[in-house]
């Protein structure tokens, strides 16, 4: 790679200390992208974030032997030894804040900053300006909750959106375009020994900035601040501010918000909950419209979510585990009175939170210990360092004195933290894991440990309902149950052998809040590396896979029936009408949930009634024409497992013509479709057009991600050449979606089953 200009010095290759943390990742995704050859190091970076600075050019190693520049995060201490041995050699050491001012001068830089919520607000800018396809850069502060949606992009034009932290004094180094500070609060008291320091840091900022300076209009010392700095240049957001919001509506698909003042729109769609997200989009709105950005209603639609806001970690057995990056007593307390909100009075909060900084613990655990007492468990973690000196008064002992005897409790130990956990947790509850240090590893590393225990149990209790004739096991591998042949295991699978079986099963899932998956043959199904956490039924046992004629122009099916042998069986009776089936590498089941077709054929075409039983364990059938069955879906079985079929042939014939019907389409199939392991079609066909004429036409046949490669055979086929696993799959599945909608404008939306997740967590 070419050397360029950073700090009036060549450049080309740099080292990030801290990498893994998420001031440094996305910094060093941006830098990767930009040009340079970007390494780093972190003492425990996480799989996840390891992966993806793999992913976008970013190589874990130590130092390199012709490095040019070092970064640091800010909670790497001078002491370090990668930082000692850059000076020993004369290497220029640069903090992450000064990295990323440097690199975005001469760009229209929008900073966003501020003490609470800047990750989500930046995230939601990033997210909207994509929507509305104005090609701006980007560095979170942050991941995505969703996968597809990187945390940093140098973008198209030359806007670029970071998030600017105002915590270790870098925010001297920025000019921006367009500041947005989303409220203020004196924070960070290790560097800003007063108050009167943070509003000089940020009257600074303001009076650098070149355009329009937004705060929030409920947060006064930010508009007085900037009221003073830039008169005249200060634009108000929220509630009675100049780009004016308010909630009118608020469900399970996101929020509504009422949109006033400034704005160019009325109305915007939301994913998100609660006041401070609402906050946060209208700002995010605001931003968009200032920077001249096509605003639209639907920009935040479809808003990823950002990874330790308020994220979900599991829900398992009816207790809703969060975790949440609150480290600032106004943080935790919008945080648990939200909690509150949504659980609706119903459960338990039981909070357990790790103090971040000595320091700050000290200045507001009185703060703290106010703000906390509004959960009905609380759990108290060491305080997280973050390569900060302790101080006086600033530990987790000192916090504990704040609160009544009994109140709360501290916890050194995770094994004591833990076993506290399984002994006070029940049904309804809700666990909150708060704090911007190594909590989110704590959690999951209790959530591990408690799914295994809740597994096993919940296995061994299923065994006593069931017969010793049906098969039930624990981690069952699923790979070779599927056409795919990727994925990982099933926590709990099954096969019962009848019908009581199955309603034992079904009814024991909904009493312990398990969550439960029908598996057919698996021809249209892919499964994460990780497996699937729930209940995996499979009506594999050789009693599910009936064919009954019913007089001379109906024949009963049941769902485990293949629909190659259906064909069969149909031939031999002389029946026509279900040819078009012999191809498809799945059951009867499968076909009726998905409307499987093939030939100009649909499964529903030969469907007279079809019986079923609900997640309830009640057993219905319906005829066909009271169901709801559209392309690739059958709205009646998303939350159902399909028993059989009455199915209607079209006609009788001899079974010689039905055969020769057959080795047409088989023929036919043959020659356009690969023979390697296969999902079958990955997308569904945008109105008017074809997914695979698409995929082709922009290039892709041959175009792998480890072993998985679209099809040179048919473009919207992903076949597996022999090692693929599922995270090669998805990758290409992303890859595929991102090239497409780049050169044709059209976003593909899969047709094969992501099972036990869905697209959205993974596009």
């Amino acid at each position: 790679m070419n050397a360029r200009s950073l700090f009036g010095q060549e450049v080309a290759r740099i080292h990030c200390v801290g990498v893994g943390g998420m001031g440094l990742a996305p910094l060093a995704i941006y830098l990767a992208r930009s040009g340079w050859n970007v390494t780093g190091e972190d003492d425990a970076p996480t799989p996840e974030v390891a992966a993806l600075l793999n992913d976008h050019g970013v190589t874990l190693s130590d130092l390199p032997a012709d490095c040019d520049l070092l970064v640091i995060s800010s909670a790497i201490a001078p002491r370090h030894t990668t930082v000692q041995a850059a000076a020993k050699r004369g290497l220029p050491v640069v903090r992450r804040g000064e990295m990323l001012a440097e690199v975005v001068k001469g760009k229209k830089l929008v900073a966003v900053c501020g003490s609470h919520g800047k990750t989500t607000t930046s995230t939601m800018l990033a997210a909207a300006l994509h929507a509305a396809g104005f090609g701006a850069g980007y560095v979170l502060g942050g991941l995505p909750a969703r996968g597809g949606f990187p945390p940093a992009s140098v973008g198209a034009n030359d806007w670029v959106v970071a998030e600017i932290d105002e915590s270790d004094g870098t925010i001297a180094h920025f000019s921006p375009e367009l500041t947005l500070t989303v409220n203020l609060d004196w924070d960070h008291v290790d560097h800003y020994r007063r108050a009167e320091d943070l509003g000089a840091a940020f009257g600074g900022l303001f009076a650098r900035t070149q355009g329009a300076v937004l705060v929030n209009q409920g947060c006064e010392l930010s508009r007085g601040i900037a009221a003073a700095a830039v008169p005249g240049r200060v634009h108000t957001f929220g509630p009675g501010g100049d780009f004016a919001s308010e909630v009118s509506a608020d469900d399970a698909a996101g929020m509504t918000l009422q949109l006033g003042g400034k704005f160019q729109i009325a109305t915007a769609q939301v994913r998100a909950h609660g006041r401070f997200n609402a906050l946060n989009a209208t700002a995010a709105l605001a931003a968009v419209q200032l920077m001249g950005a096509s605003l639209q209603s639907d920009l935040l639609a479809t808003f990823p979510g950002v990874r330790r806001r308020q994220t979900v970690l599991s829900t398992l057995g009816d207790v809703r585990v969060i975790e949440d990056y609150a480290h600032h007593p106004s943080e935790i307390r919008a945080l648990l009175a939200e909690l509150r909100r949504e659980r609706g009075g119903t459960g338990r909060l039981v909070t357990i939170f790790q103090p971040h900084r000595f320091s700050r613990t000290a200045q507001f655990k009185i703060g703290f210990a106010e703000a906390l007492q509004a959960a009905d468990d609380i759990m108290l973690l060491e305080v997280y360092g973050a390569g900060e000196a302790p101080v006086a008064g600033g530990s987790t002992a000192d916090l504990l004195k704040e609160f009544s005897a009994g109140r709360a409790r501290h916890f050194a130990a995770d094994a004591d933290l833990f076993a506290s956990l399984d002994a006070a947790i029940r049904p309804g509850d809700c666990v909150a894991f708060v704090g911007a240090g190594s909590i989110d590893r704590k959690a999951r590393a209790w959530l591990a440990q408690r799914h295994r225990n809740f597994w096993d149990r919940f296995a061994d209790n299923a065994r006593l309902r069931i017969s010793a004739a049906s098969k039930l096991t624990r981690e069952e591998p699923l790979a070779n149950k599927t056409t795919m042949r990727v994925g990982g295991a099933a926590r709990v699978y099954a096969e019962p052998v009848d019908i009581a079986d199955l309603q034992g099963l079904l009814r024991m899932a909904r009493e312990q809040g398990v969550p439960v998956l029908p598996l057919g043959r698996g021809s249209n199904l892919i499964i994460a590396d990780e497996g699937v956490d729930a209940l995996v039924i499979s009506l594999g046992h050789a009693r599910w896979a009936t064919f009954e004629p019913r007089g001379a122009d109906r024949v009963w099916v049941g769902a485990g029936l293949r629909l190659k042998n259906l064909c069969g069986l149909a031939a031999k009776a002389g029946l026509t009408g279900f040819e078009f089936l012999e191809g498809i590498p799945g059951n009867v089941g499968g076909a009726l949930r998905m409307n499987a077709g093939a030939m100009g054929g649909w499964m529903f075409d030969v469907v007279e009634e079809v019986q079923f039983v609900t997640l309830q364990g009640e057993v219905v059938t319906r005829r066909k024409e009271d169901m709801q069955v559209t392309y690739r879906h059958c709205a009646d079985l998303d939350h159902a497992i399909a028993l059989g079929a009455l199915l209607r042939p079209a006609a009788a014939s001899d079974a010689d013509s039905v055969n020769r019907q057959i080795d047409v389409y088989r023929r036919k199939r043959q020659e356009s479709q690969p023979r390697e392991p296969s999902a079958g079609c990955i997308f569904k066909n945008p109105e008017g057009n074809s997914a695979g004429r698409l995929i082709d036409q922009t290039g892709l046949k041959g175009l792998r991600v480890g072993d998985a490669e679209v099809s040179p055979v048919h473009a919207n086929f992903i076949v597996n050449r022999g090692g693929a696993s599922g995270a090669d799959v998805l990758g290409l599945v992303r890859a595929v979606r991102n090239r497409v909608q780049a050169a044709h404008g059209v976003l593909l939306e899969p047709e094969a089953q992501l099972f036990g997740k869905t697209w959205e967590e993974v596009l």
